[in-house]
């Protein structure tokens, strides 16, 4: 019974937290934003796509993560510096309207626009990013036992079904607003995406430099 009880305890403790981290629904209209350009059936294409690169690569992070970081001598906080400067260079895409361009193009490059959307910055590190990467290794190495680890495997799953299903509602948020509706809200997201960025980068920058000057 105590066994049972540790398990939901477990189960809650990587639901809550990589729901938080993730935040779909803070997410949402970022993800919006980025596939203005698209078709519904594309848009649910890249949230597909995205969500389950996500899922391999936080369930190859959760197993292997630790070794990687010692074996490459990367930190979470270069994470932050390198995904910080990728959400800046696509938010100012989305601030100067240059991402909806793609939908007057041929439909090869349209495709590879939503490719490339779905891996970065969707993909990583808009799902996947240092918190959520750090969160999975942490999580992991408290996963003492084959069900802890089993039940975080199910539980990332989960977590992430529920996301690809709130992104996927966006496309009626898309429907309502029309053309000139999605090019505003794709400028203002692109603005949000920048302080994102911003925030992203610092928070990786400020504790590599205390290290660098010994603060």
């Amino acid at each position: 019974m105590v066994e049972i009880e540790g398990l939901y305890a477990y189960a809650i403790l990587v639901f809550t937290s990589f729901f938080t981290l993730i935040n779909p629904l803070g997410t949402m209209p970022v993800f919006l934003g980025m596939t203005t350009a698209l078709t519904g059936k594309q848009r649910s294409q890249v949230a597909r796509k995205a969500v389950i690169i996500a899922f391999f690569t936080l369930l190859m992070f959760a197993f292997s993560g630790q070794l990687m970081f010692s074996f490459f001598g990367i930190s979470v906080n270069s994470f932050r510096v390198v995904g910080g400067i990728i959400f800046f260079i696509m938010g100012q895409d989305m601030l100067h309207a240059r991402l909806g361009k793609m939908k007057f193009n041929d439909e090869s490059e349209v495709d590879s626009y939503a490719s490339d959307i779905s891996i970065t910055p969707l993909a990583i590190p808009m799902i996947a990013g240092p918190g959520t990467i750090t969160n999975s290794i942490v999580l992991m190495d408290d996963a003492n036992s084959l069900e802890k680890k089993l039940t975080l495997i199910v539980v990332m799953a989960v977590v992430l079904t529920l996301s690809y299903l709130i992104f996927v509602s966006a496309t009626r948020i898309s429907n309502f607003l029309g053309p000139t509706g999605n090019r505003v809200l794709m400028k203002l997201m692109g603005l949000i995406v920048m302080v994102i960025a911003v925030e992203f980068f610092f928070s990786g920058l400020t504790p590599i430099l205390q290290g660098v000057f010994k603060l």
